[in-house]
């Protein structure tokens, strides 16, 4: 399971050599230094000034510093205007700069994340997720520690605001818990870090809602899917991806087949 990288703010700006999955790390965890900053300088009086500043900050910041590191890769990010041009690509670099921007905006509240991953050669390569109010960064360059049991009962990580239809039949069907959060990816590290036992979603997503928290899981031996079992494919030209499950290995099966038994029925 991949470990968390403490210190997420390295102080050393790294060079155009550095490893993909530690540029990758190295970039969420320094804008996610920098949202902090800009939380304690702006407050919570005005969320939504806050919460704007926050998504335009770090993009900006992401951006430029991939132009500067990898200058002739493209970039897929939720604040940016999109570029047909990463269809040809070899490399595009999917990024979420504030993702859980309504916790982002509330005192108090840590389930808020920045997503850093590398899309090539048809696949994830690299990704990183920060969890800044946790001081943390969790990585594909991080090292993989033994694997925790599973919970009892089973805890399913779930939109804190629009769980899916589906949600409580499946808790019930397992005998599981939820656990409501608000960032995508705050769940899925959840699942990784041994928080949660599987996170499902439906209803509505994006490339780079996903990107980097699966490429997380994916090398931290977790299963990721559609909830219809089909992979989950990246750097397309609709970047809308509304629908996956993140789970424990032992846990996929049960709840692929539950969800495909509801979508029979109904």
């Amino acid at each position: 399971m991949a470990q968390p990288i403490t210190g997420v703010a390295a102080s050393a700006t790294p060079v155009s050599s550095v490893e993909d999955g530690e540029l990758a790390a190295w970039l969420a965890g320094r804008a996610g230094v920098e949202l902090l900053k800009l939380r304690d300088a702006l407050g919570f009086a005005d969320p939504k000034a806050l919460k704007d500043a926050g998504d335009r900050q770090s993009h900006e910041l992401l951006v430029a510093e991939l132009a500067r590191l990898r200058p002739n890769d493209a970039v897929l990010s939720e604040e940016g205007r999109d570029n047909p041009a990463r269809l040809s690509a070899d490399r595009v670099w999917i990024v979420d700069p504030l993702d859980g921007t309504r916790e982002f905006g509330e005192d108090g509240r840590a389930d808020w994340a920045v997503h850093v991953a590398l899309w090539s050669g048809g696949d994830l390569v690299a990704g990183a997720v920060s969890l800044p109010a946790a001081g943390t960064v969790y990585s594909t360059a991080g090292p993989v520690p033994a694997a925790l049991e599973l919970g009892d009962p089973v805890r399913i990580a779930a939109s804190r605001t629009r769980p899916p239809a589906f949600f409580a039949g499946l808790c019930e069907h397992l005998g599981a818990v939820a656990v409501p959060m608000g960032s995508a990816g705050a769940k899925i590290i959840a699942v990784v870090s041994g928080v949660a036992d599987a996170y499902v979603h439906a209803g509505g997503q994006y490339e780079w809602d996903s990107a980097a928290p699966v490429a997380v899981a994916r090398a931290a031996g977790l299963h990721t899917s559609r909830i219809d079992g089909s992979p989950l494919t990246y750097n397309r030209a609709d970047p809308t991806l509304p629908d996956l499950v993140v789970c424990r290995p032992e846990l996929a099966a049960p709840i692929l087949g539950y969800l495909q038994a509801a979508s029979t029925d109904s």
